[in-house]
């Protein structure tokens, strides 16, 4: 499937749309599953817009983001968001916890598919793997015909935007899940001790060249002044993979000699899909970060560090510059107040050795919903999902937030978001976005596009905007950055279920790429063990799977389940 080009509609059409689609006539309705007789009818009706009796949707949930930070005495399952769903919708949702991780997570789905616990009805997927497990299993619901049935007109409007974020959960012409709120994240920028640069009378680096200059004199040049050589200039993760996505990056480097060819993802080269990481230029990259490694420029624990671990340098104030989206100074600007005098500045990322950009992985979607094969209420799930995108649209109970007293404050009449200035000051805002379906509130605006409008002069009149110009300017400046540099942004081409070579090589593959790419860096290896690396990835698999997702590519542009869906 090819992705279609073109903007979301505005929120004001889409709002429209949404009311010319609600049932609020006050007929009972009743849901697909129901039709078909396989729910328990007494439970299904639904009355001016809301169940009655209320209905209860039990959902999965990796970890509970909100836990110790809960106020009026709210929990899990008992929170100002669940009871909005009661009360709104006479929709319950109830959540289980399923581990503290992704790895625990995964492990806990796994159990649930070999019999040990029943799946939740409403099951995020983070893993291609599980997901592939989880459709194979026969425990998950085809929903081709419930999302054409009861998608909402608004929510049809923005999946219409990304076909191909439907990819992981097709099989053999039918749908088993969809994208968790499918929005092209925001950029990667590069955020530097302001302080370090101005002190030491640096710019900040626009090439390879500058950046090693100013590592070096992050690293040699006591740019803290106490007199100590304890700091240096980057910090990134390489525990998991040399391309984290979102945080502690090292992309950027990779990217500077391979282009657009970034490892541990697939690029459409002309029609045909190749991995980055065997690419020729990675071995330059490798060089140049063991070169960096010995001079005492990186992290010396980097491969120990998981993306959000290897923050901590930089927050406590040894490690100069890190990488991530723009969203990320909301953590790292603790370093602000952890070291008298530091200041952290937003630059976009460097271009290339040829002059050209620097690329990083553009993530469209954060996971798949899958749902048990016996849910009964697909329409409810799509009633009370649709009404969670009221925050992203600035409309009907959640024009500004979620929850007055949480996320946002009114006070003397003003819309306040700063959660120290509430009626009822907190120390944090607390995410009630959080509180449901997924891990993040979902989103419909290009990312960055509001803190670019109000840079252009647009004034803050709905309250995504209120919140975009609440925020402080180096956060502002970085969305702006990552507005205007969205180009960069790839998302992974390959993100169908696993093929039968990746199924039984994958993880030997990774294992063995992430080991060569270690130890090169460490300088343990030498620099040429790229290259039997590249050869034995191919021996050991790699030419195979190349070739079957090739051939996924070019049967999956034959699929038409838009269509189906009534998504054209």
């Amino acid at each position: 499937m090819k992705k279609k080009t073109g903007m979301i509609l505005s929120a004001a059409v889409l709002a429209t749309s949404l009311l010319a689609g609600c049932n609020t006539s006050g007929n009972v309705t009743k849901s697909a599953s129901d039709a078909k007789g396989t729910t328990d009818t007494k439970n299904a009706a639904v009355k001016d817009g809301k169940y009655d009796p209320p209905i209860t949707i039990n959902i999965a949930k990796q970890q509970d983001e909100n836990a110790g930070k809960y106020i009026n005495g709210e929990s899990l399952n008992d929170n100002v968001l669940t009871r909005w769903g009661v009360k709104n919708l006479g929709i319950k949702v109830q959540t289980t916890l399923m581990g503290g991780d992704g790895g625990n997570y995964n492990t806990k789905l796994r159990l649930a598919l070999s019999g040990a616990d029943k799946l939740p009805d409403v099951i995020p997927v983070y893993d291609t793997a599980i997901m592939n497990d989880l459709i194979q299993s026969g425990q998950v619901k085809d929903i081709t015909d419930d999302i054409k049935a009861y998608m909402p007109p608004r929510l049809k409007e923005i999946y219409k935007q990304y076909p191909t974020a439907f990819n992981p959960v097709v099989q053999d012409g039918k749908v088993y899940g969809m994208a968790i709120a499918p929005n092209l994240t925001d950029g990667e920028v590069i955020l530097i001790r302001q302080d370090w640069l101005d002190k030491l009378k640096l710019k900040a680096p626009t090439n390879i060249e500058e950046f090693e200059q100013v590592l070096d004199a992050f690293t040699n040049k006591d740019p803290d002044g106490n007199g100590k050589n304890d700091t240096y200039g980057f910090t990134f993760s390489g525990k998991e993979s040399y391309n984290t996505g979102w945080v502690s990056d090292p992309v950027m480097i990779f990217s500077a000699y391979t282009g657009k060819n970034i490892p541990y993802q697939w690029y459409n080269d002309n029609g045909k899909l190749t991995y980055g990481s065997v690419a020729p230029g990675n071995k330059d990259a490798l060089a140049k970060l063991r070169d960096w490694f010995a001079k005492g420029y990186l992290n010396k624990e980097f491969a120990s560090k998981a993306a959000w671990d290897a923050i901590a340098d930089f927050t406590q104030g040894k490690a100069g510059i890190i990488i991530g989206r723009a969203w990320v100074y909301g953590t790292v600007m603790d370093v602000e107040k952890n070291v008298q005098g530091a200041k952290v500045g937003a630059y976009p990322t460097i271009k290339g050795v040829t002059g050209d950009k620097t690329y990083q992985n553009g993530q469209q979607n954060d996971g798949v919903f899958v749902f048990n094969k016996d849910f009964k209420y697909m329409e409810g799930f799509f009633k009370y999902y649709d009404r969670l995108y009221d925050a992203a649209f600035g409309t009907g109970d959640f024009k500004y937030g979620y929850a007055q007293g949480y996320d946002y404050d009114i006070v003397d009449g003003k819309v306040v978001f700063d959660p120290k200035k509430f009626n009822k000051p907190l120390e944090n805002i607390i995410g009630v976005g959080k509180m449901s379906f997924a891990k993040n509130t979902p989103s419909v605006s290009v990312a960055g596009k509001p803190f670019y409008d109000l840079a252009q002069g647009v004034k803050p009149e709905t309250g995504e905007l209120m919140r975009a110009a609440s925020e402080a300017q180096t956060m502002k400046d970085g969305f702006v950055i990552s507005y205007e540099n969205r180009d960069v942004l790839l998302p992974n081409a390959f993100n169908g279920p696993p093929t039968k070579t990746m199924q039984s090589n994958w993880a030997q593959l990774q294992t063995m790429e992430m080991e060569t790419y270690t130890k090169i860096i460490y300088g343990k290896d030498p620099v040429s063990s790229f290259d039997d690396f590249v050869k034995q990835w191919n021996d050991k698999g790699g030419a195979k799977i190349t070739q079957e997702v090739n051939e996924w590519y070019s049967n999956a542009s034959k699929v038409d389940v838009m269509s189906k869906m009534g998504l054209k």
